[in-house]
């Protein structure tokens, strides 16, 4: 018995540490298909990835997606990313660095309507060791309707969350960032 119970926890392990190296962004990830078929979107077939210029922008974590098929929410592009964030006891990766395994993570999407503004924001991949409190679909609900012609402060028209500063700021600052360049792209 005892052995069998040393490899159910060596297998509980190796998927642990599995999922906290994961580097690369899950760009088809099931709470998002979910969410499009309530929407109305059978299949990720009318979903197209959007080519992103370098002059549009420097390195982003992540791709902007348009849907080309008609839906009934209005939902028409879609930002798939990663947001870096600080390890615990310490910070030394900007927004603006390239992913490292130095930094934690999360991944989220957003989704804009026919006029860039936002319509959902979700977080389906939170591997950071604080701030878990963002993926909060209630806190979430905050960014909707955000259209870049104002901008996202925490504590004024985003609540903080005692615990979560650091994903807090991250997410927001985030949100505002991807929906400018969106804004921005000519499409």
């Amino acid at each position: 018995m005892k052995f069998r119970s040393g490899i159910v926890l060596i297998a509980l392990l190796y998927s642990a540490c599995w999922a906290f190296a994961q580097s690369e962004v899950d760009f088809q990830p099931k709470a998002l298909e979910k969410t499009l078929q309530k929407s109305g979107i059978e299949t990720l077939t009318g979903v197209q990835e959007m080519k992103i210029t370098p002059q549009a922008c420097n390195k982003i974590n992540g791709k902007y997606f348009r849907i080309t098929e008609n839906n009934e929410n209005a939902y028409r592009y879609i930002y798939i990313g990663r947001v870096n964030s600080c390890r615990a006891g310490g910070c030394s990766v900007t927004n603006a660095s390239p992913p490292t395994l130095d930094s934690e993570y999360f991944d989220y999407y957003i989704l804009f309507d026919e006029n860039k503004t936002v319509q959902a924001v979700k977080v389906y991949n939170y591997q950071a060791t604080h701030g878990y409190e963002i993926t909060a679909k209630g806190w979430l609900k905050q960014f909707i309707g955000f259209n870049g012609s104002d901008s996202l402060k925490v504590d004024k028209n985003i609540d903080s969350i005692s615990g979560a500063t650091i994903s807090v700021y991250a997410i927001t600052a985030d949100v505002e960032n991807k929906t400018a360049l969106l804004k921005k792209l000519q499409l």
